[in-house]
């Protein structure tokens, strides 16, 4: 698996490849958004670890860059930034994960783990139904009533379990655990972040909404009634 981290800092970039390196990842390194950006467009990368603060151009810059032409690769965002807005601008900017500096190094590896299987997960192939809303698990597409709906890894990952799980409702905490493969957090509002982030895709300017909350139990997809 090949890994490209953009970090302007020399040192944090170079940990950052030890500890990949440790556990079997080919590491390459950018050190600013224009060079990131050269490099993912004429090299092929298995996953994208990208530092908010980047000279140049910044992370979330980059990051909606190669969403605007890739929309398979897993992306980490890392940064010393924690709060909730910084969190919500980076997966708005099409990131999968978003983790804070300082890191210990087992977290980070299950991270990247869980992206790089995610993503292998999704070439099995099927194809969920809901109403008009179709995802198709090989291709990694979703459409509503035929329109296309552009999706990042998570996103998808997070509604394709809702939709495995049509009509039925589900917890933050069963959510956190299938979709981050982590325990859930009260301070972590990841699931509330992305759930509003595919209502804005999926729901917006159709008559009928699909995904609902559940006041004090969680979420769920379901048809619209007759």
């Amino acid at each position: 698996m090949r890994v490209l981290v953009v970090e302007d800092e020399q040192k944090m970039a170079l940990v950052l490849k030890r500890i990949l390196n440790e556990h079997g990842y080919v590491v390459d390194i950018a050190g600013d958004g224009n060079e990131g950006e050269q490099k993912v467009r004429n090299e092929k990368y298995d996953l994208l670890i990208i530092d908010v603060m980047l000279p140049q151009q910044d992370g979330l810059e980059l990051c909606a860059k190669v969403r605007a032409h890739n929309t398979s690769i897993p992306i980490l965002i890392l940064s010393a930034l924690d709060a909730t807005d910084d969190t919500v601008s980076g997966l708005e900017a099409g990131a999968d994960d978003y983790m804070s500096k300082p890191f210990e190094s087992i977290e980070l590896i299950a991270r990247v783990r869980a992206l790089l299987r995610r993503g292998s997960d999704l070439k099995k192939g099927s194809v969920l139904l809901c109403a008009d809303l179709e995802l198709d698990l090989s291709s990694r597409l979703a459409k509503r009533a035929g329109k296309m709906i552009q999706l990042t890894l998570k996103e998808f990952t997070l509604l394709e379990y809702l939709m495995r799980n049509k009509g039925r409702v589900l917890s933050r905490a069963q959510i956190s655990e299938k979709v981050w493969e982590r325990p859930y957090d009260l301070n972590d509002n990841n699931v509330d972040v992305y759930i509003n982030l595919l209502r804005k895709k999926v729901d917006r300017g159709y008559e009928a909404p699909l995904i609902h909350t559940m006041v004090g139990m969680g979420y769920l997809i379901r048809e619209p009634y007759a």
